[in-house]
């Protein structure tokens, strides 16, 4: 009954938690606002309503868990102490917990203006995707393409299967708006489905007897379903075009059946264990899902790669995003400057070689690496985003509202850059705090042991490094608009402010004379460079080294802005003088002469 049970309860919380996203991105996309809020009350509530389910059926899943791995009755797995150790003490468990935190932070979060919205989305695919990594790709080979294939799939999922639940649910005036925008966002995630999907199969069926196994089998049915829904999905575009919506709806139906038996079959695959592989197990397969690399060259540090299957997702996303943008700029008949596509290009690569890359590969086993792919994270990648100017890109090609009354994704992004959240994390102060100051909180607790251990931990340590780079960066010397102009002299004391801290920080790891990892290079058992302390010195003197260099860099460009600005002011003067000759005015100097008079004039009277 149990053996039942498990996959029907996963399969339903799973769709649950789909349908719920649904409606979420039905609000946040697919309705119209206006001016920023959201009028569809009744869209909200069911919202609401499917949350709470989505929770309850979470819970319940949990509790069957339990009692399948305990082998014991339902009734059993209420016991407190039991779901507590469940919840706090293992690593599945764990990601359910996140998973009801989750939906909990949704339930509280009000629905009414549209950016709310966008952040209860956000909450609710990082509450989905939390158990993914827990999954069975965890254990298996090529690790970090299992898993980001994954967490990529689910979400692609419940954008492509949410969104067509979320499109039922509008009425028919708002159906016939949104139906364009809900075509291209099932084609995004359709292409995703199928890239990742083939990319999962790869990992964890390799040869025939495994294909012609039970895990196979499943794969197959839901390849076959995948296929169908692919299908649906180019009668639908098709349709569209030739704007015979009246097909699209009807098809609509046995599409949604399709999809809801393939997050089922979903469920019941995961539920199922992959073929068995030989493999030679070792300590550092265990720990990083990789087999321990030769001594690191110049050669095999330039060569080896292991896609990072999350973040080469992203990195893919972001330059397909980024050339549909010059794209449509190219239609309109605009220029985008060849040296900002560069830029990013460039700034994209350092980021996939310092994670899929042989510089990602070798961060996992030295800390010496580690560090050094740290700082192209941080400080070489970041350089290359920022002068890409993609928020600039961003403003000039995204949708703008539907309607006169509509925001717009554009609108709601403007909203989102002048807002009282961006307006204190692009405080100088703040964005240098975040950029130098977690360097300590990181590095100096457990917590940068602990994030070693596991590929959620790695993922969160590459999307700060990577966050915090572009931040601090932006507000040096980007290009793009920020809410509040600041001064070059600023700038300038914030250079230098970050280059003290950042030594201080790379002495400090250079004069420690215990190991900051918590154990976690020692478990590796690395047969080269095997004083771990030397190891770490040489990843401070690294940080130090690298570290320094770009920030000078950015002091010389923040120099030459400010110099090009004073002479941009300067001839901005001397053309308002000769149009004032001109006309027979006086100058601004002459005014503010006159001003200054005036006042010595009235001191006097006084």
């Amino acid at each position: 009954m149990i053996e039942i049970l498990s996959p029907l309860s996963k399969g339903l919380m799973q769709l649950t938690a789909v349908l719920s996203i649904g409606l979420i991105i039905a609000i946040a996309f697919l309705d119209t606002d206006i001016k920023g809020r959201v009028a569809n009350n009744v869209l909200i509530k069911k919202a609401k309503n499917l949350s709470f389910i989505w929770l309850l059926s979470t819970v319940f899943y949990i509790l069957v868990q339990i009692a399948y791995l305990l082998e014991q009755p339902i009734s059993a797995s209420f016991d407190l102490t039991v779901l507590r150790s469940y919840l706090t003490q293992t690593s599945i468990g764990k990601s359910y917990l996140i998973q009801i935190i989750g939906i909990l932070l949704i339930l509280s979060i009000s629905f009414k203006k549209i950016l709310s919205t966008y952040l209860a989305l956000l909450i609710s695919l990082v509450a989905v995707v939390a158990p993914v990594f827990q999954s069975h790709g965890s254990t298996s080979g090529h690790h970090g393409l299992a898993i980001g294939a994954l967490v990529i799939h689910v979400i692609a999922i419940s954008f492509w299967v949410g969104g067509l639940f979320g499109l039922t649910q509008l009425d028919k005036a708002q159906k016939l708006i949104a139906l364009p925008r809900f075509s291209e966002i099932a084609l995004w995630s359709a292409i995703a489905v199928a890239a990742t999907g083939a990319a999962t199969a790869w990992t964890r069926l390799d040869s025939i007897s495994a294909w012609s196994s039970k895990y196979g089998a499943i794969t197959l049915l839901k390849i076959f379903l995948t296929i169908t829904l692919i299908g649906f999905g180019a009668l639908h575009r098709r349709w569209i075009l030739k704007s015979d919506l009246p097909s699209v709806f009807r098809l609509i139906t046995g599409e949604i059946v399709v999809m809801f038996s393939t997050i089922f079959v979903g469920s019941w695959l995961s539920t199922v264990s992959p073929p068995d592989r030989e493999v030679v197990s070792s300590p550092a397969l265990l720990v990083t899902g990789l087999e321990m690399p030769k001594p690191p060259t110049f050669t095999r540090v330039l060569l080896a790669y292991d896609a990072d299957g999350l973040i080469l997702g992203l990195l893919i996303f972001a330059v397909a995003l980024y050339i549909k943008g010059v794209v449509i700029l190219s239609k309109r008949g605009d220029k985008w400057p060849v040296g900002r596509t560069i830029a990013f290009a460039l700034g994209i690569s350092a980021i996939d070689f310092a994670t899929s890359g042989g510089l990602g590969v070798y961060s996992r086993f030295a800390f010496s690496n580690h560090m050094l792919a740290h700082m192209v994270l941080g400080m070489i990648a970041p350089i290359g985003i920022v002068l890409g100017a993609p928020i600039t890109l961003a403003l000039r090609t995204l949708p703008v509202g539907r309607n006169e009354q509509e925001r717009g994704i554009r609108g709601s992004f403007i909203a989102l850059l002048h807002s009282k959240v961006s307006s204190f994390y692009t405080h100088p102060v703040v964005a240098l705090a975040i950029f130098d100051g977690s360097l300590f909180a990181l590095y100096f607790t457990p917590l940068f042991g602990n994030l070693m251990q596991g590929h959620s931990g790695h993922f969160f340590m590459t999307i700060h490094f990577l966050l915090a780079g572009i931040l601090f960066f932006q507000v040096l010397i980007g290009v793009d608009p920020l809410p509040r102009k600041i001064p070059h002299l600023v700038k300038i004391i914030i250079i230098f402010a970050a280059m003290s801290i950042h030594a201080f920080f790379s002495i400090s790891v250079m004069s420690a004379s215990t190991l900051l990892d918590n154990g976690y290079f020692a478990l590796l058992e690395r047969p080269w460079a095997t004083d771990l302390l030397a190891d770490q010195k040489l990843g401070g003197s690294v940080g130090w080294a690298m570290g320094e260099i770009p920030i000078l860099l950015a002091l010389l460009a923040v120099f030459m802005q400010w110099v090009k600005h004073d002479k941009n002011e300067a001839s901005r003067i001397d053309r308002a003088a000769d149009r004032a000759a001109a006309m027979g005015e006086d100058d601004e100097l002459a005014q503010y002469n006159q001003y200054l008079a005036q006042l010595n004039r009235r001191d006097n009277r006084e």
